[in-house]
């Protein structure tokens, strides 16, 4: 496997705690399933897997409370199911009848170096190698390409983002030690329908937070 690094900034970011869905409340600092979520939208496929190891904290945890406009519902499967099946029936929402204003807690001015490792999934393309792959995420990443823009957590928060070449030669993290608790770590989807989250116990060091391997003891359901 072989190791890239991406620096993320913007000028909001909400990781949000799955405990407070309702009234968003963000973790202090970038999840890795987040962080994965950048990598895959600059180069996903099939024959490949990216897996975080480290995410480095480069300007200081700072909050801010917003309130924001978001619909209540979903549209039901059962409609979707039905539209299908019959070839017509309504599928719209409409926002002005739907619509919420729920408070969140986000962060606010982030930046992050987030290092992570390509691994090739030969099985899924035998005809490739993994040199393509690295390559291709080179070429994007280089070039500031995307297959959709990379967010820091909720969509409308975008990311901007930049290949480090040589992470030895970057300023230091926050200098900064505090326990976070349990972050969630990643999606386990070993039963597609039916997904469950898997997390650890989050230490930030020094700016940096160290991200368990999926399949270790720290990781849990």
């Amino acid at each position: 496997m072989k190791p890239y690094c991406l620096e993320l900034s913007g000028p909001w970011a909400c990781f949000t705690r799955p405990e407070m869905k309702v009234e968003r409340v963000s973790y202090d600092v970038m999840t890795p399933s987040a962080a994965r979520a950048c990598f895959e939208a600059i180069l996903w496929k099939p024959a490949i897997r990216w897996h975080v190891r480290r995410i480095e904290v480069l300007r200081p945890i700072r909050w801010i409370n917003l309130r924001r406009n978001e619909v209540a519902s979903v549209v039901s499967t059962r409609n979707v199911e039905t539209a299908m099946r019959t070839g017509k029936g309504d599928l719209g929402l409409y926002i002005e009848d739907d619509r919420q204003q729920r408070a969140g807690l986000f962060l606010r001015d982030v930046a992050y170096r987030v290092h992570a490792e390509l691994e090739f999934l030969a099985e899924r393309d035998p005809q490739a190698n993994a040199t393509k792959y690295q390559e291709m995420f080179e070429r994007r990443a280089r070039r500031g390409q995307c297959v959709n823009q990379p967010y820091l957590g909720c969509r409308e928060f975008a990311a901007a983002f930049r290949l480090v070449e040589d992470p030895t030669a970057e300023p230091p993290p926050l200098a900064e030690t505090r326990d976070l608790g349990f972050m969630l770590h990643d999606l386990d989807f070993s039963t597609a329908a039916d997904p469950q989250p898997r997390f650890f116990r989050a230490q930030l060091e020094n700016g940096v937070v160290s991200v368990p391997a999926w399949g270790s003891a720290e990781v849990r359901a």
